[in-house]
């Protein structure tokens, strides 16, 4: 080879590689928006994603440019906002399963733009889901939860009846039946996420009833912090609620989104995102425990090896034999729930005394 042709070969590559860099240098950040159900001060559901944008910001730095729209309606309103994110960002983070169908409305009129949808599960070429393994930081408190109840009562504060409720309270009703026969659960649906006032009166109800250990499923500090008025434990809400019940959490499931936004907005910068279905777990680090606090050693051991059983598959929350609430069969012995089963999730397993709201 001549070295004139080598010259010419070289500097064609070197060309090519400033190309590559200046358009990578130069490309225009990300736009993305993203909907709250409730105040990003909640301290619970959407304050988790609000630490997992301020993650992504944080990694991802100038080429992401971030919207949040904090306390958004699950009706007419969210498709309005929905639209309107649309029209000046590149994707669209959804983040209340009530926002499923305005999602999907608004991204079909949307072809170019992404959309992801947590909790939810329809799809389109432009509309991901998310979700997490909730059920398996369910199955870790239901162990504490029977462990350190003195009544026999646990309390549960419930948004609405759908499958990912449903089948959180089945898992800690399971899990605590597991090492305490005797339990039994109360609920009461507040029919909100986000209710302060009536998330705390449901709280006040259950200890009425003698629960001495409360869960929820919504989204305020308003439960824990009557449980600590009251004397009572709790468990957190999908972030670390201890500053509200220090004598009174015993631990809680902490949401880490993070990761996960900082992957999908990548994607969108590297020309790499596809529409997929996402569901992690504790093993993925989506689903974390609160510290643990004001309990025995020994209960600390028992949720210790329930994290480690569930991380490496040793143990699954929905093991048989279970039946459901009626006593029909549900799952053998020795057999476990499929994904589809638990998604679709409509149902007390059998010991919960319960119905579901009209």
């Amino acid at each position: 080879m001549s070295n004139r042709r080598l010259t010419s070969i070289l500097k064609l590559s070197l060309l090519s590689l400033m190309l590559v860099f200046t358009s990578s240098a130069f490309a225009d950040p990300v736009k993305a928006a993203f909907v709250y159900i409730g105040p990003t001060g909640d301290h619970g559901w959407t304050y988790a994603h609000h630490v997992g944008v301020n993650h992504l910001k944080e990694v991802v730095g100038d080429d992401v440019i971030v919207t949040e729209v904090e306390s958004v309606a699950e009706n007419s309103d969210s498709e309005r906002v929905i639209e309107s994110l649309a029209r000046k960002n590149d994707i669209v983070f959804t983040t209340s399963f009530g926002y499923m169908n305005p999602t999907i409305k608004v991204a079909a009129r949307y072809p170019d733009i992404k959309f992801e949808h947590a909790t939810g599960y329809k799809q389109a070429d432009n509309v991901s889901t998310y979700q997490a393994k909730f059920y398996e930081g369910r199955h870790i408190l239901g162990k504490v939860a029977g462990l350190m109840t003195e009544t026999n009562v646990i309390g549960w504060i419930a948004s609405f009846p759908i499958p990912e409720v449903i089948r959180d309270i089945n898992s800690a009703f399971l899990a605590a039946r597991s090492v305490n026969p005797d339990v039994e659960m109360k609920i009461v649906w507040v029919s909100t996420w986000f209710d302060p006032g009536k998330e705390a009166d449901a709280a006040s109800a259950l200890i009425a009833q003698g629960a001495d250990v409360l869960f929820q499923h919504t989204d305020s500090t308003a439960a824990m912090t009557i449980a600590e008025e009251k004397g009572i434990y709790a468990f957190g809400q999908a972030s670390d609620m201890q500053v509200y019940g220090p004598n009174s959490q015993l631990t809680g499931i902490v949401n880490h989104w993070g990761p996960y936004y900082v992957e999908r907005v990548q994607a969108v910068l590297d020309g790499t995102w596809t529409s997929t279905d996402t569901l992690r777990g504790t093993k993925e680090g989506m689903v974390r425990l609160a510290p643990m606090r004001n309990m025995p050693n020994e209960v600390k051991q028992v949720a210790s090896k329930a994290i480690i059983d569930l991380m490496t598959g040793a143990a699954h929350p929905f093991t048989g034999p279970i039946n459901k609430q009626d006593g029909s069969a549900w799952l053998a012995e020795g057999e476990t729930a499929s994904i589809g089963d638990l998604m679709s999730m409509m149902f007390y397993v059998e010991g919960i005394e319960s119905k579901f709201p009209d």
